[in-house]
């Protein structure tokens, strides 16, 4: 635990590259999903960026039958466990009802304590700052090391028997392991609270209304294609000279990846050492298309409309075609209340690869090397995780009310998706978009950004806070805006980089 004032007086203190994970939809303001982030040095999300830190206002009663399947083994009477984690009502409705189960079978007490995306980076530092952490909270990939070197987290290995992991899905459990130096191998620190993909989704009714094709899941629009559709989609629909539906809305902190990827480019050189886009003409390119859809095509909102009603916002006011979607956002979507039109999902538009390109991303519940109860946290983490009727809740089986893909495969793949398709499960037109992105195809790829393998994400944080802006509003170039900023998120990446070392002993 040595470490432990050093790392609070230099962890940053956000981190958004685990969609994400999730909690929010990272749509315009931060999922998490996602990606906002777990240790949030979006979820993340994903979490988007601008809006996405509120709670997208879907009001969610879960039944009490929702858990009379849910039951945990174990006599945990007098364990007191306290839960910090970031989500959105409905989310924390959900989780509420599976605490409630804990606490009736086992006899534990557990304090659920919820925050926003936003929020969560701040109040895990003031946490680490007062040495009393949370019994189980979120850490992302991308801050397992730190954390792990930090003394905070418990290894899982002694508590979590490996046939419990067995059937998660193998990237998310990659994820998760630390030996020390090297990521994706040793002791297993966390247990996913989802795997999720920022996949693409539309509004049905608006195409109705415009009398445009759905978009077809297995072509891909190209750009130029993309571009087409959001320009029969953006309208002035009160004839009062001012647009006020728009194609598509793009948040930057999230969206921007699925473009550059798609395209041939990336931030980092393949060590993950260099920041490389100034000059880098895929990265370039693309960079340059997504605030040309915004400034010289006009088929997003401003800037200035952007600041004064976030495009989620706008989403969910049937203002826009295209947006985000975070597999945390999908019980939000099937409330009428809070979406009341139809939608699919569908992919993000291909460049220069020809593939359709998403962040996947995840978060994940670590338990704090501190807490008097690991036995009682640990079965309390394998039921938000591993646990087939757990499962079954949060994926909306038996509350109707969907916050993400099942963990386990085996689940996801059969009874899930059997699940979806007789109606039992709501869900947007075309699911299988979100199973191609996480297992992949030949026109679809998710992956997790390069944020992910880096030991903080400040560097990520000065692109963001360099002026990117007036790229969007036309200012300033794509081109001229990498050569500004590049340095600065250079000696970033340098800084992260010796702290890492430092933490290993190298």
């Amino acid at each position: 635990m040595k470490k432990r004032i050093v790392s609070v007086l230099l962890a940053s203190v956000l981190t958004l590259s685990c969609l994400a994970g999730c909690g929010n939809s990272g749509n315009d303001s931060t999922s998490g999903d996602s990606t906002p982030a777990a240790d949030t040095t979006e979820d993340t999300t994903d979490t988007a960026e601008g809006d996405t830190t509120e709670s997208v206002g879907a009001q969610i009663t879960v039944d009490e039958s929702a858990t009379d399947n849910v039951a945990v083994e174990g006599d945990f009477s007098g364990a007191d466990l306290t839960v910090f984690i970031y989500a959105q009502d409905h989310e924390k409705a959900v989780y509420q009802s599976l605490i409630d189960k804990f606490m009736e079978t086992t006899g534990a007490n557990v304090t659920f304590e919820v925050t926003t995306a936003d929020e969560y980076g701040q109040k895990i530092l003031a946490y680490k700052a007062a040495s009393d952490m949370p019994d189980i909270f979120y850490v992302g990939p991308d801050t397992v090391a730190a954390n792990v070197d930090d003394g905070y987290v418990l290894p899982l290995d002694e508590y979590v028997a490996e046939e419990t992991i067995a059937d998660l899905w193998p990237a998310i459990t990659d994820a998760y392991r630390y030996d020390g130096k090297e990521a994706g191998k040793g002791s297993l620190y966390c247990l996913p609270k989802d795997l999720s993909t920022f996949a693409f989704a539309y509004n049905k009714t608006l195409f109705d209304e415009a009398g445009v094709e759905y978009p077809d899941p297995e072509n891909p629009y190209t750009w130029e294609e993309f571009l087409e559709v959001c320009g029969k989609l953006t309208i002035d629909k009160d004839g009062d000279g001012e647009i006020d539906q728009w194609g598509c809305a793009n948040a930057l902190q999230w969206a921007l990846d699925a473009f550059i990827y798609t395209n041939g480019g990336h931030f980092l050189n393949d060590d993950y050492t260099e920041v490389v886009i100034d000059g880098q003409q895929e990265f370039i390119d693309a960079f340059q298309y997504f605030a040309d859809l915004t400034c010289k095509y006009n088929v997003t909102p401003t800037v200035e409309q952007d600041t004064a009603l976030g495009g989620y916002q706008r989403w969910l006011d049937g203002q826009i075609g295209f947006y985000a979607c975070g597999t945390w956002d999908v019980g939000a979507f099937m409330d009428e209340n809070t979406f009341p039109y139809e939608w699919g999902l569908c992919a993000w538009p291909t460049g220069s690869t020809g593939v359709s390109m998403t962040r996947n991303g995840s978060v994940g519940f670590a338990i704090s090397a501190d807490t008097e109860y690991p036995e009682a946290a640990a079965a309390l983490i394998t039921l938000f995780s591993t646990d087939l009727e757990g499962q079954k809740v949060l994926c909306g089986e038996t509350t109707g009310a969907s916050l993400q893909i099942p963990n386990t495969m085996s689940y996801a793949k059969g009874d899930f998706k059997d699940r979806i398709a007789d109606g039992t499960i709501p869900y947007g037109e075309n699911v299988d978009v979100i199973f191609n992105y996480i297992e992949g195809t030949d026109k679809y790829e998710g992956l997790f950004v390069e944020l992910t393998y880096t030991y903080n994400g400040d560097w990520w944080q000065e692109f963001l806070s360099g002026g990117y802006e007036y790229v969007l509003n036309g200012e300033m170039t794509a081109a001229e805006y990498c050569a500004q900023v590049q340095p600065a998120m250079q000696a970033a990446l340098d800084n992260a980089n010796e702290m890492k070392a430092a933490a290993s002993g190298e």
